[in-house]
């Protein structure tokens, strides 16, 4: 495939992949959720449910409540991430700056062209430029994660309300807009990161022409800013929303007895509103950083081998190509969900949901195929550490495939462990008949449990990779893993959005029936993400494995010996590192959720007629205490990494650094595995007792009885796990690494500043 064909057909597929978005987000707007004239009754009929019960307000009264609620989460989530973005652009200045000074340190900021680190007797671009680029990359990349975390709230919150107006007419019509919603952000986050991507490196090359090595160096900062944001987007969100879900859970269902999401619960709103700043803006965030840094590791990685030296454009070009060719693959599967298929009733949606990942990963495999026989030469040379090995087109076929089947074998053992169609599940709500502290046990144990077989997919993943391509076979293996990204993130989008449904279904006194449809959307939906945290985490693993290996390339670092008193002291303070991070978050949680509880509490106690309903809460003092809470709690968790890798690199060097990284990959891996799936479990096991779908469940049950409550605790327990603490911790492994790949030319010039003066 030549040149100019690859220049047509990245940005093609990138264009093709906004177009499907926005044709999905106009089918999703023809639901409207307003009543055009007195008596309009939103096209549907006097009798909207498929059953004995009638709707207990007419359909012009559901409608514009449903209207009213949706405004009031699009309102609280806008300006809750406006906030949010004034730190942010703040952080981005100033960490701008300290690219700059450090980058152009390395040569005193010499603007005179130097000899290149791989291409020897030739002459590279000077490190003035490496700085000045690198700076543009790292802005260009926190800019699109923080557009890829807006767009996503911003559809989530559109198609919140319409997805509960559609349940009226089945659960296969709710399915379709919910995950007809996803797929817009889906596929607008995989068609933007992939398009910036393109137009950055089409851009730098008018500057650095034939000086790929110093071209492909400086794109790192993409993946950099893009991670950057996420980590301050997932802890951020995460503060906000679990704060919320807390005080809603411990005052309203365990202490008053009312149900989930019940209007007179002040911290309702609060808690919804969190749903799409944190499940939606943080996970787009955190996907989009990931895709960003997978694509660098292998761009920068291929740039310093045969690709690079011998100026092969379109096998340089192989891992967005991939990311190019999934993006048709998902088109294609996204079609069996909403038009080849129907959903007809509950149990429906799950299969459809996981089918979705099965079908996603087998076109994907012969899209593999195709791209690595047509885009790469036969044969071809990969550095490795200092020597060359020859590497043939098939054996990039296997490392991509290895990584997209790794995938989906942590995709579904996390729905195995975090379903409540499964026994680990069903034991963890059976164990509730004792208590909450059993249920806290078993659900430990879990989650425990739960890490062993992801950890030998990546293992088998990594062994085999590397052993055919090296360090490049580990980076296409983590984007294989993220190939069929906009399938991940519509199956992802998928539940928050569903979860929004239901509560505006419970809070417009909407009937019973409509509930359990939106009910049934968002067991799954709990599911589905679990399943994105688990590709999230995957994917984190090896694509900090391959920045690891490119900053120890980059720093000059021959071997990294364990052995040694330097690296070895990194490795165990890296080890340290997720555990001092998940303290933070998790206290943050618990430091905002007991305001939120004390707020809740006094609402219910002073103002007259609310538990009777006849008074609104103060939904707005609520949202105050998510959004104060969660915008300074954020800044120390983020500190913590942010500034890691630079004090560990320039006082203690690369070396140190290189344990740090390893450490830090090893055991933040395990942590945010078993976090996410106790959370999940946890989650489920209460949804479990809740639905009442079977003869177990029924003697669990109902609502309100003592397994239910203890369920509810360990619920409450588990959210800080599943939704701030593990899934910010695949951001904290991979960023660490990015960072260090970057600031890696500053650190082998002047890093280890304490040992040169001891």
């Amino acid at each position: 495939m030549g040149e100019t064909l690859t220049q047509v057909l990245i940005p093609v597929a990138a264009v093709v992949g906004i177009g499907f978005a926005l044709l999905q987000w106009f089918l999703v707007s023809k639901v409207r959720v307003s009543a055009a004239t007195p008596g309009a009754n939103n096209g549907y009929t006097d009798r909207l449910i498929d059953g004995d019960e009638e709707e207990t307000v007419d359909g012009v009264a559901v409608t514009a409540k449903c209207a009213e609620i949706q405004h009031a989460i699009s309102v609280g989530a806008t300006s809750f991430l406006f906030t949010q973005y004034k730190y942010l652009g703040v952080f981005m200045i100033v960490f701008s700056v300290i690219i700059f000074l450090f980058l152009g340190s390395v040569k005193s900021f010499s603007t005179e062209s130097e000899p290149c680190t791989y291409s020897e007797g030739k002459l590279c671009k000077p490190a003035l430029a490496n700085a000045i680029f690198t700076t543009i990359a790292f802005l260009l990349g926190a800019l699109t994660s923080n557009l890829s975390g807006f767009l996503g709230m911003k559809i989530a919150t559109y198609a919140n309300a319409r997805t509960t107006l559609e349940a009226r007419k089945g659960v296969g019509k709710a399915f379709i807009t919910a995950f007809r919603s996803g797929a817009v952000m889906g596929f607008l986050l995989a068609a933007n990161g992939l398009l910036v991507l393109y137009i950055s490196i089409n851009l730098f090359k008018l500057y650095y022409g034939d000086d790929w090595e110093g071209l492909f160096e400086a794109i790192t900062g993409y993946g950099l800013g893009g991670s950057s944001m996420a980590l301050f987007g997932r802890v951020g969100g995460g503060i906000y929303t679990k704060a919320a879900d807390v005080g809603a859970d411990l005052v309203g269902k365990v202490e008053r007895n009312i149900p989930e999401d019940d209007p007179r619960n002040p911290a309702v709103i609060a808690d919804n509103v969190g749903d799409n700043v944190g499940d939606i803006a943080g996970m787009g965030s955190d996907l989009f950083g990931s895709y960003a840094e997978s694509s660098c590791a292998a761009l920068f990685v291929a740039s310093i081998s045969s690709f690079g030296t011998g100026h092969d454009f379109t096998a340089m070009l192989y891992p967005l190509i991939i990311s190019s060719m999934g993006i048709v693959v998902c088109l294609i599967t996204t079609l069996f969900a909403t038009d080849l298929f129907e959903i007809k009733n509950v149990k429906d949606i799950e299969p459809a949901l996981k089918r979705q990942l099965i079908i996603s990963t087998c076109l994907m495999t012969i899209g593999i195929a195709i791209v690595s026989f047509v885009a790469l030469p036969s044969k071809f040379t990969l550095f490795d550490f200092g020597t060359e090995i020859v590497v043939k087109n098939w054996y990039l076929f296997f490392c991509v495939s290895v990584g997209l089947w790794a995938g989906l074998v942590i995709g579904y053992t996390t729905e195995y462990f975090t379903s409540n169609a499964y026994s680990p599940v069903q034991d963890v709500a059976d164990s509730c008949r004792t208590g909450a502290a059993t249920n806290v046990i078993f659900g430990l144990a879990l989650g425990y449990k739960s890490v062993i077989i992801p950890i030998f997919a990546i293992a088998i993943a990594i062994y085999v990779s590397f052993s055919l391509a090296a360090m490049y076979g580990i980076a296409v293996a983590a984007l294989g893993m993220l190939s069929t990204i906009a399938t991940g993130l519509s199956i992802d989008a998928y539940g928050p959005i569903s979860d929004n449904a239901g509560g505006i279904a419970e809070m417009a006194g909407m009937n019973h029936v409509i509930r359990e449809r939106t009910d049934a959307l968002d067991a799954a939906g709990n599911t589905t993400a679990a399943i994105g945290k688990g590709f999230a985490i995957g994917s984190a693993a090896l694509v900090s494995l391959a920045l690891f290996g490119a900053f120890v390339s980059r720093a000059g670092i021959k071997t990294v010996d364990v052995l040694t008193p330097k690296v070895f002291i990194g490795l165990i303070v890296g080890a340290m590192l997720p555990y001092w991070f998940s303290a933070m978050t998790m206290k943050s949680v618990g430091s905002a959720a007991l305001k939120m509880v004390e707020e809740v509490r006094r609402q219910f106690n002073t103002i007259p007629g609310l538990m009777e309903g006849t008074t609104k809460p103060d939904y707005a003092t609520c949202v105050k205490i998510s959004t104060d809470a969660s915008l300074k709690e954020m800044i120390p968790p983020g500190a913590l990494v942010m500034l890691t890798p630079l004090i560990a690199g320039t006082f203690f060097g690369v070396e140190t650094l290189a344990g740090v990284l390893a450490g830090s990959l090893v055991s933040g891996v395990q942590v945010a595995i078993s976090a996410s799936n106790t959370g999940g479990a946890w989650d489920n096991a209460k949804k479990y007792i809740e639905a009442g779908a079977s003869d177990h469940a029924r003697s669990l049950g109902p609502k309100g009885s003592d397994p239910h409550k203890a369920a509810v605790i360990g619920d409450t327990i588990g959210d800080p796990l599943k939704d701030t603490s593990g899934p910010s911790l695949n951001i904290l492994i991979k960023l660490m690494a990015v960072e260090s790949l970057v600031f890696a030319p500053f650190f082998a010039v002047h890093g280890g500043l304490l040992f040169k003066w001891l």
